[in-house]
């Protein structure tokens, strides 16, 4: 998985620090809001997230934001789809599809009628 901007070398994010993965996600977020064409202002207002946390969080200097208010900046920049991305749902693992396939029946057998 990956991280980049304009300004930056494409980064690996495991070997990055949790605070250089955050910064570089407040950038990331800025480019979003410009894109939805969103003033700060505006992005607070809708995600009730305050303006100062808005800032501090582009400017690389918010290092704890709480994934509540993550969460609301993202919907209000209309980027609610791509939170599922951050943990999408695990793919069933071939022991599992194997487990389910040796448990069907085989073959349907009818009851003897009286």
């Amino acid at each position: 998985m990956y991280l980049c901007s304009h300004m930056e070398e494409i980064m690996d994010i495991k070997s990055m620090p949790t605070v250089k993965i955050i910064q570089a996600l407040g950038k990331r977020f800025r480019e979003y809001r410009i894109a939805a064409r969103m003033t700060q202002k505006e992005v607070a207002e809708q995600s009730g997230v305050s303006l100062l946390t808005i800032r501090r969080l582009e400017q690389g200097y918010s290092y704890d934001i709480k994934l509540g208010n993550l969460i609301a900046l993202l919907k209000a920049i209309d980027f609610a789809d791509g939170i599922a991305d951050i943990l999408p749902e695990l793919p069933v693992s071939p022991y599992a599809l194997a487990r389910q396939d040796a448990s069907k029946p085989k073959r349907v057998r009818h009851g003897q009628q009286h």
